[in-house]
């Protein structure tokens, strides 16, 4: 049980990585090294590594790879509702039903 909530809370790393880089995306910087040389970039990829880490960890527990791989497509959700709540970002009718074929696709793959 506890590799299933290690898995979850991966994905919800993998949430804040994926806003703490469009926030860096979205900023005005000086010059193309500080674009990508950033605390908000290098945060970003720290907690891409903490996720995999994490992931692994949850592995090593027991979770099979198929499991993971399956609990991890909840970014596919969860990442645009960040956006909407973080930026403004709004959740198109294109965005959604894109969603929700590749939901569609991961259930039916893993099936």
């Amino acid at each position: 049980m506890i590799g299933y909530i290690l898995v979850v809370i991966s994905a919800l790393i993998g949430v804040v990585s994926q806003m703490m880089l469009k926030h860096s995306a979205r900023l005005p910087h000086a010059s193309w090294w500080r674009e990508y040389v950033n605390v908000w970039v290098i945060g970003g990829y720290i907690l891409m590594v903490l996720s995999l880490v994490v992931n692994l960890l949850a592995i090593h527990m027991g979770v099979l790879a198929q499991e993971v791989s399956i609990i991890e497509c909840i970014n596919y959700l969860l990442v645009p509702v960040a956006a909407w709540i973080v930026f403004a970002e709004p959740i198109t009718r294109r965005k959604a039903v894109a969603i929700g074929v590749i939901l569609i696709g991961v259930v039916v793959f893993f099936l």
